[in-house]
C-alpha cells in the first residue's frame, strides 16, 4: 500500500467568495510521486507535468490535481461530495501502484485540439445563431 494516510483541508475558493462550491486539499503523509505516471495511464490524465511531476484530469464536471504530496479537487457540493472522490482516489492509487507491473506509465500530455481542427467542426454557414461569425 502506497498511501496510507492523509490530511484534509477544506476551503472556499478565495477568488469568488460569494461562491458555494467548496475546494479539498489533501496533503499526503507518503509521497506519491512514483505512481503519477502510471495513474496518467490508468485514469487518462489531459495533462502531465514532468518536474515536478503531477496529473490533472477531470471527473464528473471536477478538476482533480494529484502531486507528489498533495491532492486538489475542486467544484465540491459539499464535504462528503469531496470525502468520496479522496477516498475513491487513494484506492485507485494503491491499486494502480499494485498493478504497477502490468501498466505501461504515460509520460505525456493529450494532445491539444489546433485551432484548425475546431474550425472544421463548424458549420460554416455563417447563420450567427450563436453570435458569432463563423
Amino acid at each position: 500500500m502506497l498511501l496510507r494516510s492523509y490530511r484534509k483541508e477544506v476551503i472556499r475558493p478565495e477568488c469568488r467568495p460569494e461562491a458555494e462550491s467548496l475546494h479539498i486539499i489533501a496533503h499526503l503523509d507518503q509521497d506519491i510521486a512514483e505512481v503519477i505516471p502510471y495513474l496518467n495511464a490508468v485514469l487518462g490524465g489531459f495533462q502531465f507535468i514532468k518536474d515536478p511531476v503531477s496529473v490533472s484530469f477531470k471527473l464528473h464536471g471536477k478538476l482533480i490535481a494529484i502531486h507528489g504530496r498533495k491532492i486538489c479537487v475542486n467544484a465540491l457540493r459539499d464535504e462528503a461530495e469531496g470525502d468520496k472522490i479522496v477516498e475513491w482516489l487513494r484506492q485507485e492509487i494503491n491499486d494502480t501502484w499494485e498493478r504497477r507491473a502490468e501498466i505501461q506509465p504515460s509520460f505525456e500530455s493529450a494532445p491539444k485540439p489546433k485551432v484548425i481542427e475546431i474550425l472544421r467542426l463548424l458549420p460554416k454557414t455563417n447563420c450567427r445563431e450563436c453570435g458569432q461569425p463563423t
